[in-house]
């Protein structure tokens, strides 16, 4: 199985925005959100991946085929971290989870940018919570922290992968 990460190109926008329809779908279960009157979720981000300075955004692909994506920004929102850098979305689609794709995927981004990480989630999403205690605990060998931000209903975890 080859799990790679592409850069999503401009010209792929459409496919962006079905994708993140699917992770809205998939995250409402713990952000309660409705769809609006045109059936969609949204999400007001899109164009700022190509707009704003220190975002990435990437698609999981496993054998070529699409199978979830990746936003990154380069900021903390919690903690102060040295050359900062967090998942502002994780999404695999549900015909891939519980396969190592993920793991393998979160690894591979994370290696592509050395510095400080910022791994937030809601409090009331336990999956989230159990994937991410695993695979940063395996990719920084046990060497993390974790905060809590109960005003945003967040906590997370932190960890350097500085060169």
């Amino acid at each position: 199985m080859n799990i790679a990460i592409e850069p999503i190109q401009i010209e792929q926008k459409s496919v962006f925005i079905q994708m993140m329809e699917l992770y809205l779908y998939d995250f409402s279960a713990f952000s309660e959100d409705d769809i609006n009157e045109y059936g969609y979720f949204g999400y007001s981000r899109i164009d700022d991946y190509w707009n704003e300075e220190g975002r990435y955004p990437f698609f999981i692909r496993v054998d070529g085929k699409l199978a979830g994506l990746v936003l990154v920004r380069s900021c903390s929102e919690h903690n102060d971290l040295s050359d900062p850098h967090n998942i502002a979305e994780f999404f695999v689609m549900k015909k891939y989870r519980r396969k190592g794709i993920g793991r393998v995927a979160a690894m591979k981004i994370f290696d592509r940018f050395p510095g400080g990480w910022e791994i937030s989630y809601w409090q009331n999403n336990l999956p989230a919570r159990n994937f991410w205690k695993q695979v940063i605990d395996e990719y920084t060998n046990g060497k993390y922290d974790t905060f809590s931000a109960p005003e945003k209903g967040e906590a997370g975890f932190t960890f350097s992968n500085a060169l």
